[in-house]
């Protein structure tokens, strides 16, 4: 999928439960975006899957779009466990309701339009586009009025 956009998103979190962020940079060809946000009381997940969610629903059309995340949660979800959440009813294996429902739900129809590929790195690695949402998931944290987004190109 080499005409694809590229989504590198991180999330951040100053305790967990604390104030959190979401970064997402966004490549395609030679011209970047950066989005972050942040909340005042959330978890490491949830901005984990905001970050996603973030860069899934700035697509203005259907899209292919691969996804770099150092989150084994969001990639394990996705892959994983959410399409048995959804045949369970949003209940996990052992009959319990799956935590950040609501951001999953969301995701799934962020999802739904786009052609998506998946892609995990070992966070705090030297990946230098990692290393850029991480970046961008800090500023989302100290900036709590909320979500940005600049242009370079």
């Amino acid at each position: 999928m080499s005409d694809c956009v590229q989504a590198f998103t991180d999330g951040a979190c100053k305790g967990n439960p604390g104030r959190g962020g979401w970064g997402v940079l966004l490549r395609w060809g030679e011209v970047e975006k950066e989005l972050f946000g942040g909340e005042r009381e959330t978890t490491n997940n949830r901005m984990e899957l905001m970050a996603v969610i973030a860069a899934l629903e700035s697509l203005t059309r259907p899209t292919c779009i691969e996804i770099t995340t150092d989150s084994q949660y969001v990639k394990r979800g996705v892959g994983e466990w959410m399409p048995r959440w959804k045949r369970n009813g949003w209940m996990t294996a052992g009959r319990q309701p799956v935590k950040n429902r609501d951001l999953w739900e969301r995701l799934d129809r962020a999802l739904g339009a786009h052609q998506v590929g998946w892609h995990w790195v070992k966070g705090h690695a030297g990946h230098a586009e990692n290393e850029r949402a991480d970046r961008l998931a800090n500023r989302g944290v100290i900036d709590q009025e909320g979500s940005r987004a600049s242009d370079r190109s």
